[in-house]
């Protein structure tokens, strides 16, 4: 059994910061994928980035620039440091890890942009 726990998110001012964490526990194979969607309400849950076991990252165009995620794969943590924050950014953050077969959800962390 695969678990994820998120933990960061919180209630922020347009133009602030926030770092999301993803914490993985069970059996994870070495070859993965972790990554990081967001769903506001009454929208889709959408990719905001991905990053691989070998360290190669995604985003979406939306947050290039602005968001950074990075790993530590001793302790299989995914982090995701959002910078220069907008009204639209605001969304319950969902830590995604995936691999052949697999794929598992946090519970998701909510993240609100206002002034």
């Amino acid at each position: 059994q695969v678990q994820l726990v998120e933990s960061g998110g919180g209630l922020v001012q347009p133009g602030g910061s926030l770092k999301l964490s993803c914490a993985a526990s069970g059996s994870i194979p070495s070859i993965y994928i972790m990554g990081w969607y967001r769903q506001a309400p009454g929208k889709q849950r959408e990719l905001v980035a991905t990053i691989t076991s070998g360290g190669n990252t995604n985003y979406a165009d939306s947050v290039k620039g602005r968001f950074t995620i990075s790993r530590d794969n001793a302790k299989i943590t995914v982090y995701l440091q959002m910078n220069s924050l907008k009204p639209e950014d605001t969304a319950v953050y969902y830590c995604n890890a995936r691999w052949i077969g697999y794929a598992y959800w946090g519970q998701g962390t909510q993240v609100t942009v206002s002034s």
